[in-house]
């Protein structure tokens, strides 16, 4: 865990003040909704987080496969009339595939909706059908990711931003945009996902945390956060402070349905890739033992575990998805109150 000298204290409560992080935060994570049904229960989970006091709400962007948002901004956006003081974040927001100008508009807007709540967590997207389905090369995705995070930032900043001689020029696009001024200054807080060192290196390059996924192990955001930190050149960025991860959890005293969650959500896992060919580190993470990224258990076993997050790697938000397979949702309902109550404020 990097430790603050006097130096780097300042920007370190700097950013983590940003961030609105104060000793080790907890967030959660919904998926997209299939249905309404779908959605009124993951709605549920939003309003229950808000009026506990967790930290933030976050959101995928999927597309043509389920668990994720199509349209995560509309999704936040609805959740931000529902809710008064959670923040309300994107885990990966697929600027490749977007027209930049238009998504900067939409951030600044929820932004301005939900009165400076707002966290967009950045991502590229690594399966081939998405790229596909939008005529994209998938080559070009980081190349595609930096020229639209590019020409976001310069929206934000109130310049008159340009499609000209970038890589999203279309003679379908306007090629100028009028400035989309957030309602936070210079923006809302960025955060990247990113699984191998390519991605890394581009969240690291401009200073922005790395957003851990639930898929990766212990000891792959171990190397990751490595990676990411030895890349940060200026200690002034918030990449060096704040420590991201999200993390499938769920506690319970009772030792068969820890086994019966253990093994739905090692199915799960195992289901999500199949028939699908995956990059190499991604394929690492899911080919590993459930135990290695499931954090599932008694309270004093959770407990312990995450302590080890806290120590060795820095964690200061964590993220989880209260929707786990194989349990009933009194007992979801019963581990969320366990976490909240007994687990986040002993490690705090």
């Amino acid at each position: 865990m990097i430790q603050a000298t006097e130096a780097s204290a300042d920007s370190q409560r700097a950013a983590l003040n940003y961030w609105g992080i104060d000793g080790l935060a907890l967030a959660i994570s919904v998926g997209g909704s299939m249905s309404h049904g779908e959605w009124v229960r993951a709605r549920e989970w939003v309003e229950l987080a808000d009026r506990t006091g967790l930290h933030s709400v976050w959101m995928p962007e999927m597309h043509f496969t389920p668990g994720g948002s199509t349209s995560p901004l509309l999704s936040l956006a609805g959740l931000a009339t529902r809710t008064r003081q959670i923040r309300l974040a994107t885990t990966s927001l697929l600027i490749p595939i977007h027209n930049p100008l238009r998504i900067a508009e939409e951030v600044a807007s929820l932004d301005h909706l939900s009165r400076g709540r707002l966290i967009v967590g950045l991502g590229r997207g690594f399966r081939a059908p998405l790229f596909s389905a939008f005529g994209i090369d998938p080559s070009t995705k980081r190349t595609r990711f930096d020229a639209a995070l590019d020409l976001m930032l310069a929206a934000w900043r109130g310049e008159t931003a340009s499609l000209k001689g970038s890589v999203f020029e279309d003679s379908r696009f306007p090629s100028h945009a009028e400035p989309a001024i957030p309602f936070q200054r210079p923006h809302p807080p960025l955060a990247v996902a990113a699984f191998g060192q390519k991605g890394l290196a581009q969240a690291a390059r401009r200073g922005l945390p790395y957003l851990a996924s639930p898929i990766e192990t212990f000891d792959q955001i171990r190397e990751n956060l490595a990676l990411h930190r030895e890349g940060i050149a200026d200690p002034n960025q918030p990449g060096r402070w704040v420590t991201p991860i999200m993390r499938t959890v769920f506690i319970s005293e009772d030792s068969t349905v820890c086994r019966r969650v253990m093994d739905a959500l090692a199915a799960e896992g195992r289901g999500s890739a199949s028939g699908v060919k995956l990059p190499a580190v991604v394929a690492r993470a899911v080919a590993a033992p459930a135990s290695e990224r499931l954090i599932v258990g008694g309270l004093e076993q959770v407990k312990e575990r995450l302590a080890e997050y806290r120590k060795s790697l820095g964690m200061n938000l964590l993220v989880v998805r209260p929707q786990i397979a194989g349990a009933d949702e009194g007992q979801r309902r019963a581990s969320f109150e366990r976490l909240a109550g007994d687990v986040i404020p002993a490690l705090h």
